[in-house]
């Protein structure tokens, strides 16, 4: 039985800014040491990011409110507490705004259809859940089945989408509500360390929702085909997150690259050898911008045209790495573009904490084909 994806939105804060600007604010902030000074104007130049959204207001002087600059200019650093707090406060909003946007850019299915919401996020936690807010504010039926996937980073949306088919697959009528939603800037740590240093100069805040069914989507979609999962070893401390005190540590070594080329080919196998295919029959590569070294790796790799990831680059250049929400930017990027025919090969590519890859065939299609 055939499972579609049905549409795709996106929606981020309103509240943004240049990356250039806050590679100027990190060097102010961060450390008063030139080496450092240096390793922060580099790792923000080559990030292939031009700007990020985010919740937090006050990384201009005159911002407002304050969370992590006092009136003074002096740097705060906001117990993990306070930064719940604030999660729970947007988090709740976006979640219910990125829902409602979903189901209502699809004319074909409505709310009362929807028989399971799934969310995810791994930057903050409420209770109840998202999925209870998202039923409750668009007045769903109570009966609607909901799960959340919570701390899984990156690579969460696969599994959230692996659900949804298997939902559809047993249960033809199943209309299945998926939104990811990450705030990661408000993770923002006051730490020299590269690995933070890192992470502070790719994470963002975002969220996507697409609505998966067994009908074939009114307007341009993607069939899920199959999806695979391989895990990196001995590469766990190279790509993690923690609770601390002050907020979630988020870690992304500088290793990560090189360890996502060397496990590339084992990680996808099975889904070129159960369609028969090769590299060079994927017309399109929607892989998730954890940051630019990655792209790089994977377009060498595979000796990729410059175009075949150009959704992945716009997506890294306009939003950075929103986490679980990212790969959906990119799809979503992939759907705007011309189809050279009824059925676009796409291979979608995400890694978290693990290090874990997860991949899916999904094919791009046209109108009620």
């Amino acid at each position: 039985m055939a499972v579609y994806i049905q549409n795709i939105a996106t929606v981020v804060p309103e509240q943004s800014y240049e990356q250039e600007f806050l590679r100027d604010r990190m060097k102010e902030y961060i450390s008063d040491d030139e080496v450092t000074k240096r390793i922060i104007h580099r790792i923000y130049s080559n990030s292939g990011i031009n700007k990020r959204h985010t919740v937090i207001h006050d990384f201009h002087a005159n911002g407002d409110p304050r969370f992590f600059f006092q009136e003074d200019g002096s740097l705060n650093a906001p117990s993990t507490g306070q930064r719940n707090d604030l999660y729970a406060e947007k988090a709740k909003k976006l979640f219910v705004e990125t829902a409602r946007r979903t189901v209502d850019d699809n004319p074909s299915i409505k709310k009362d259809e929807i028989t399971y919401v799934i969310t995810v996020s791994c930057t903050g936690f409420f209770a109840p859940e998202p999925g209870f807010e998202i039923i409750k504010q668009l007045r769903l039926s109570p009966s609607t089945q909901r799960f959340h996937l919570g701390f899984m980073g990156c690579f969460a949306a696969f599994p959230a989408m692996k659900m949804a088919k298997a939902f559809c697959e047993s249960q033809p009528d199943a209309k299945v509500l998926v939104v990811c939603l990450e705030l990661c800037s408000i993770h923002l740590q006051d730490s020299q360390k590269t690995d933070n240093l890192i992470s502070a100069s790719v994470f963002s805040d975002g969220a996507a929702g697409v609505l998966i069914s067994n009908d074939s989507p009114d307007s341009s979609g993607y069939r899920l085909e199959q999806f695979s999962t391989a895990i990196a070893e001995e590469s766990e401390q190279d790509m993690a997150w923690t609770i601390g005190d002050t907020g979630f540590d988020m870690v992304l070594s500088s290793y990560v690259p090189g360890i996502i080329e060397s496990n590339l080919a084992q990680s996808i196998a099975p889904l070129f050898e159960d369609y028969k295919l090769s590299p060079n029959d994927i017309r399109h590569w929607a892989i998730h911008p954890g940051g630019r070294a990655i792209l790089d790796k994977v377009e060498q790799s595979y000796d990729l045209q410059t175009g075949q990831l150009a959704s992945s680059r716009n997506v890294l250049a306009n939003y950075g790495n929103m986490s679980s929400a990212t790969i959906l930017f990119v799809l979503a990027d992939l759907l705007e573009q011309n189809s050279s025919g009824n059925s676009d090969s796409v291979l979608a590519m995400a890694f978290g904490p693990g290090l874990t890859i997860e991949s899916g065939l999904l094919t791009k299609t046209t109108p009620r084909q």
